[in-house]
């Protein structure tokens, strides 16, 4: 890395901590404060997976930032350190099949609040990112929650849920990809990439697929179907 880069890089950090001490100091300064995110909202196929992290108020990587704009060496090295100096981790997953029965925003509030509720100490003040906030975990109702839109570029505490959870869930869909090697799942990680798509209508549905979100495929059928019983033009 340049010496201009990392100069960038300690800018945008700087950036970052300071928001999170500007939002609840008191519970920045004594290492309560709580970032969440989670990984896996839109992908065809895999659970949806939420990070909640506590960071102290000494935590210094320059390199974290959210997790979506990092090389994953990078995301990589910024997961190691987060792990090594939390106060406090907790990850939670909701699995498709859950996911198609209580549809996706349900399903990733119920994992940032299993995450939240894995956390080894009540935090004194919470940051979510995104627009709607999870209920919080039995007897936290008198906790700061709040959230932030585009909160894993704003605040230190998110940016490291955001690269713990998108970690996390790539594991996860590499020994998924050893499971069902038909599928590519390591490549595009459940993603609908025009090549796990067309995975889709050769192989049909995996048992780690999400129905609901796999609509395309019985349109695909119906248009098979109506060709194959399309009459043939007459000869001439």
């Amino acid at each position: 890395m340049t010496a201009r880069a990392a100069a960038a890089h300690r800018r945008r950090f700087a950036r970052l901590r300071a928001f999170d001490r500007r939002f609840d100091f008191d519970a920045w300064t004594s290492g309560r404060l709580a970032g969440v995110d989670e990984a896996g909202v839109g992908p065809l196929a895999g659970p949806v997976v939420a990070a909640a992290v506590i960071l102290p108020p000494d935590f210094d990587c320059p390199e974290l930032f959210d997790s979506k704009q990092l090389q994953p060496a990078a995301r990589r090295r910024c997961e190691l350190a987060v792990r090594r100096a939390a106060l406090g981790l907790g990850v939670a997953r909701v699995s498709p099949a859950r996911i198609d029965r209580i549809n996706i925003l349900r399903a990733m509030l119920a994992a940032h609040r299993l995450a939240l509720a894995k956390l080894p100490f009540v935090p004194g003040a919470i940051l979510v990112d995104g627009k709607r906030a999870p209920r919080p975990p039995l007897g936290w109702e008198a906790v700061r929650l709040e959230t932030v839109i585009g909160g894993d570029t704003r605040s230190l505490a998110i940016a490291a849920a955001s690269v713990i959870a998108k970690e996390t869930r790539d594991r996860i869909m590499r020994r998924l990809d050893r499971r069902y090697p038909e599928y590519g799942f390591a490549r595009h990680k459940g993603y609908a990439s025009r090549s796990h798509r067309a995975l889709l209508l050769q192989y049909g549905l995996s048992p780690v697929h999400r129905r609901s979100f796999c609509g395309f495929l019985e349109v695909a059928r119906q248009g098979a179907l109506a060709f194959e019983l399309e009459p043939a033009p007459p000869l001439r």
